[in-house]
């Protein structure tokens, strides 16, 4: 299925604009899961079980996994994910940007690999540095925009002529010549909510992937009001540790469902 058909899917049955962020750090686990080799695994299975049918896509962070030596873990994952929930897409966080041939390698281990049904790159190194992620037009391509960091304004702000900046040339770029699949997204911050309504003007009904809500402080009532499509969907809304760390006990995954039922309830209800 293309990614977009699966998201727009995804946005409708289960009534969410809500991504989890699977970001698991193994010093934060609960202690039944402390000395398991496959941990990592686990927990995140516990969350992905609890919290599927409350979600528009899940979004696992490659470095959390690769830091470990668990990029099987990660595949298992994925498979889990495709086989117990299908139609809940995964975005595989990897921010990749690198030369052409580099970059064909990225996007075999991102789709070939791993299975994911999007991918997150970066567009500092210019057409044909994401071209390789095209040739699969049927999964996502989400390109870094206006990112949730305070050091992203040291080059995003950049005036690149005219008045325009560089977040706002890419924005123009992507929606206007790199979309020829209609497969493409945008990375722009929740904490700064000026600029996601800068964006959506930009790019019409181009997904948003939105991080920095939660734990990194974004205000839910306007980012949505910022973002949201025509539609009132348009979003997907990232929340990681808020979630995956709500509970400390055996009964995490309960408490991470219940984080995430009010995380997207509080997102529907400025919809």
């Amino acid at each position: 299925m293309h990614f977009m058909t699966a998201l727009r899917a995804a946005w409708q049955r289960n009534d969410s604009l809500l991504c989890v962020g699977l970001d698991p750090d193994p010093a934060r686990f609960p202690a039944h899961l402390a000395h398991r080799p496959d941990a990592i695994l686990e927990f995140c299975k516990g969350i992905v079980d609890a919290t599927a049918d409350l979600v528009c896509c899940f979004k696992p962070q490659i470095a959390y996994f690769a830091a470990h030596r668990a990029e099987d873990q990660l595949e298992a994952l994925i498979a889990h994910l495709h086989e117990r929930h299908p139609g809940v897409p995964v975005v595989l966080d990897a921010k990749r940007g690198d030369i052409g041939s580099t970059a064909g390698q990225y996007a075999v281990e991102a789709f070939e690999r791993y299975r994911a049904d999007a991918i997150t790159v970066s567009p500092y190194m210019g057409r044909d540095s994401v071209e390789p992620y095209f040739e699969y037009p049927d999964k996502g391509v989400i390109l870094l925009c206006r990112t949730s960091n305070p050091g992203g304004s040291d080059l995003q702000f950049l005036d690149v002529g005219g008045g325009e900046r560089l977040f706002e040339r890419v924005a123009r770029l992507v929606a206007d010549e790199w979309n020829a699949s209609g497969n493409c997204g945008l990375v722009v911050g929740a904490t700064f909510p000026n600029e996601i309504a800068r964006v959506r003007e930009l790019v019409g009904e181009l997904p948003l992937l939105v991080p920095g809500i939660g734990a990194q402080g974004g205000d839910v009532a306007a980012t949505v009001g910022a973002g949201r499509s025509a539609d009132g969907t348009g979003l997907m809304i990232s929340s990681s540790r808020a979630i995956l760390y709500a509970g400390g006990g055996e009964d995490y995954a309960d408490a991470a469902r219940r984080a995430a039922l009010d995380t997207r309830d509080t997102i529907n209800r400025y919809r």
